[in-house]
């Protein structure tokens, strides 16, 4: 090979490994896991991730140079969005590939989530299909600000730091499908098991938002009313 042509080849391949620098910090991860909910000011990121806003957008920005992620001024503030839904796509085949892979990451993910599999969870095809059934209620247990930016149509708003005190809106004798930010948030799996043991029935939706969003499923945004 001529000396040009490796110098072009890997040049082409240090672009490849930009997306993959990006990728190899947790705290960029999250970030990501975050904005797959929805537009978010930096100062927003920062409190929800628990982060100095300073670091907060020096990662933001490393994301952005690697086309992960885009940005807009209002103002003051600066908000960033993912780029395109292929961006929430590769961030759930990355941490699918890594809890299916390496036994660390998969025992991990049990520690921080408990069994999940366990509380039957409810596949997006399924509950698709009782949207508008009068016995299924649909929770929606993030924070207000992450559904106002897009839920499941029919969804009931209940912040999963506040359902303990609001059980009495869910009503009896219905079942309940509590979602959260994806397969790897904890909110749904312990609203549920909060549910079970106050004599509910409910089971946790297979992903999250990202993953209705991305098969296709409808999704509407607004506060809850």
């Amino acid at each position: 090979m001529r000396a040009d042509e490796r110098a072009r080849k890997t040049a082409m391949f240090e672009q490849f490994a930009l997306v993959g620098k990006a990728l190899a910090n947790p705290a960029r991860l999250e970030l990501l896991d975050l904005l797959a909910q929805g537009e978010r000011s930096v100062e927003e990121l920062a409190g929800t991730a628990a982060m100095k806003v300073s670091n907060t957008s020096a990662q933001l920005r490393a994301l952005a140079a690697a086309g992960l992620v885009t940005s807009r001024r209002d103002g003051v503030r600066i908000y960033y969005r993912l780029a395109s839904a292929e961006v929430s796509a590769l961030v759930g085949q990355v941490q699918d590939f890594a809890a299916s892979r390496l036994a660390a990451a998969a025992q991990a993910a049990r520690s921080y989530l408990g069994d999940v599999e366990a509380l039957e969870p409810v596949g997006r095809d399924e509950l698709f299909k009782r949207l508008n059934d009068d016995q299924v209620v649909v929770l929606d247990v993030r924070p207000q600000a992450e559904y106002a930016a897009g839920h499941i149509p029919g969804a009931l708003s209940v912040p999963h730091d506040q359902l303990a005190a609001r059980l009495a809106e869910l009503g009896e004798g219905t079942d309940i499908v509590a979602y959260c930010r994806g397969p790897y948030c904890v909110f749904a799996p312990d609203a549920v098991r909060l549910l079970r043991a106050r004599g509910f029935s409910a089971r946790p939706l297979r992903g999250g938002l990202p993953d209705w969003r991305l098969a296709g499923l409808p999704v509407t945004a607004g506060p809850s009313t």
